[in-house]
């Protein structure tokens, strides 16, 4: 089928000073939707040519107007404050919002055109029309959906779960303990209980965008990092801890972060109030605490570079089968059916 992608980031590395969490998933996850066939149209900005100079090799089809599609599929954008919501043309907007609501209007609206929903950031609110409309289909990167949801989970590329070599992984020199990578969006309390006290006993990194770090005057940040530099901080890093804004925790939303780290060998601790916890990490990495974040961070540089520490990468390698780039394809080839089947059946013609 031919659907059209509406996304506001990057396929390629993109620009360092400006949020966008997908870059490591999704174009995998748009390849292999064309490598089953589909023929994909992007209808946003292309913001790889525009701002970072990247044509990506002309691969890919980018189109401003209202082209014809058979369904719509949709990163989910909301209002933001003094970025989306101005007008055009005022210093500083981005027109993700306005084009997200033309997207809508003319295709879900007016032609009835199947469409899906990505809920990435959890912002669609629980009770949104778009939740009850026939043909509109809502997906989640959560294990714990909201009702009605489908299950789309950030996908890791299969060729990256297949090849990672547990020994190799362990093996490679890390000489941070600590490190993390990811913004401050609600996750002060977090950084607050379990990242700030591990970071006054060791060497440490944070990269992304903290605009607000005078609480912590003894951590280091470093800033936004390219995206290529993400996980060369990783392979240098023997841990990393998993913080995550209250409303992905309670809904067991895991972020791109967890692959991004465990497949550069960097062990991820996480806090045990993560709803399904046990599904992305192994029991020895749950933590409750700062100072078990501490005890935890001793032991595994007393182990660095054995079998035990193999063996753990190991057991987080295992986990991520959950995100498997393959079988979130066959989730979303499954979503794909049941709207475009359910426009049929309103429409009368099945």
């Amino acid at each position: 089928m031919r659907i059209g992608y509406s996304f506001w980031g990057f396929l390629g590395n993109g620009v360092t000073d400006t949020p966008d969490g997908g870059r490591s998933h999704r174009r995998p996850l748009i390849d292999a939707l064309i490598a089953r066939g589909h023929d994909l149209v992007f209808l946003q900005a292309d913001r790889d040519r525009r701002e970072a100079g990247d044509d990506l090799g002309g691969a890919y089809s980018f189109h401003a107007g209202i082209p014809d599609i058979d369904v719509l599929f949709v990163e989910w954008r909301w209002d933001i404050a003094g970025r989306n919501t101005t007008p055009c043309g005022t210093e500083g907007h981005t027109c993700d919002l306005h084009r997200q609501n033309e997207l809508i209007h003319r295709y879900t609206v007016q032609r009835r055109t199947p469409t899906v929903i990505w809920d990435k950031d959890r912002t669609l609110s629980a009770d949104s029309d778009w939740r009850r409309t026939a043909h509109v289909e809502v997906c989640e990167a959560a294990r714990s959906q909201t009702p009605g949801a489908h299950s789309l989970l950030f996908p890791a590329a299969d060729g990256l779960l297949d090849h990672a070599d547990p020994d190799q992984l362990a093996a490679m020199p890390r000489e941070n303990p600590l490190g993390y990578v990811g913004n401050q969006y609600d996750r002060d309390e977090e950084f607050d209980r379990f990242f700030a006290p591990a970071a006054a006993c060791f060497e440490h990194l944070v990269a992304g965008k903290w605009p607000d770090t005078g609480r912590w005057p003894h951590v280091t940040f470093l800033g936004r990092l390219p995206f290529a530099d993400v996980t060369r901080l990783y392979h240098g890093t023997l841990a990393t801890l998993l913080l995550l804004p209250k409303r992905y925790a309670e809904a067991g939303q895991m972020t791109q972060r967890l692959f991004e780290a465990v497949l550069a060998g960097c062990l991820p601790l996480a806090p045990a109030g993560i709803r399904h916890v046990e599904k992305f990490v192994p029991p020895a990495l749950v933590v409750r605490g700062g100072s078990q974040v501490i005890r935890k961070l001793r032991h595994l540089q007393e182990i660095a570079g054995s079998r035990q520490h193999a063996e753990l990468i190991s057991e987080c390698l295992g986990r991520l089968e959950l995100f498997r780039l393959s079988r979130q394809v066959d989730a979303l080839e499954i979503v794909l059916d049941k709207v475009t089947n359910s426009r049929a059946v309103t429409m009368g013609v099945a």
